[in-house]
């Protein structure tokens, strides 16, 4: 029988096997729901509702919800957090501090509150509610890189292009290889928009790169940290090294 999950952590860290020894491959953001399902005494593998990518997660930081609740969240309001961070506060009045990309259910604008089954919650900051993709970007400027991270504490390349897009109402999937697949080809580099995603390849073909085009000549991207570089038809052009560090492979117009 599968069961069903929701993040009330701001981060729930996803591994490829069940120990806290193995690789991180996702995280779960706040609000997020999954389906679990196979259980084990101490982890959970599960299902992510939106990308649908799966790995394991530890069962303490799962708070289980029912299969009615479940589908209500997918048609009832909820809000993507914009803000780089949000500070909220629980029933208890304890703060927590919630990255961008999280998601507030059930969410009333007019009192700034969202709840999660029994759970209200009380909006502490102003929410960004800009639409612009090189404002929400910029905002990660100099987070450090990270395998497997979608948060400003750690970030990699294609966690920060599915965290902007999901702000934005767009869910792509977890990995640059399969978010290559969406989208328009751009075939001439003049003709780049702010918000085009470009895509990058190693020597066999392989994507293995993605970046938020910015504008004609700059991209904003994770490598070593979030970053903004030159970009041409050749590809990432490092300014402080003098060196390519990236070969162009297509660019997509998703939005």
């Amino acid at each position: 029988m599968i069961k069903f999950g929701i993040s009330e952590q701001s981060v729930i860290p996803v591994r490829n096997e069940p120990s806290e020894r193995a690789e991180m491959i996702t995280q779960v953001l706040f609000g997020e729901k999954f389906q679990i399902v196979e259980e084990t005494v101490k982890w959970s593998y599960i299902k992510l509702n939106g990308d649908k990518y799966l790995g394991w997660i530890d069962n303490k930081t799962i708070t289980t919800i029912s299969e009615e609740y479940y589908n209500k969240l997918n048609t009832t309001s909820h809000f993507i957090s914009k803000n780089l961070f949000t500070r909220v506060a629980n029933d208890k009045d304890e703060q927590i501090i919630l990255p961008a990309g999280s998601t507030f259910p059930e969410f009333d604008s007019e009192k700034n509150t969202f709840r999660i089954s029994e759970n209200s919650y009380r909006i502490e900051d102003d929410l960004l509610n800009t639409t612009k993709v090189d404002e929400l970007a910029k905002q990660f400027l100099n987070c450090p890189y990270l395998w497997g991270g979608k948060n400003p504490f750690g970030i990699d390349c294609s966690g920060l292009v599915q965290v902007i897009y999901f702000e934005l109402g767009k869910q792509l999937p977890r990995d640059a290889r399969e978010q290559v697949n969406n989208g328009t080809a751009v075939n001439f580099i003049s003709d780049i928009q702010p918000g085009d995603l470009a895509f990058f390849d190693d020597s066999e073909g392989n994507i293995i790169h993605v970046g938020i085009v910015i504008n004609p000549k700059e991209i904003i991207h994770a490598s070593g940290k979030v970053r903004i570089d030159n970009i041409d038809q050749q590809g990432i052009f490092n300014k402080e090294i003098a060196k390519y560090t990236h070969k162009l492979r297509v660019i997509k117009r998703i939005l």
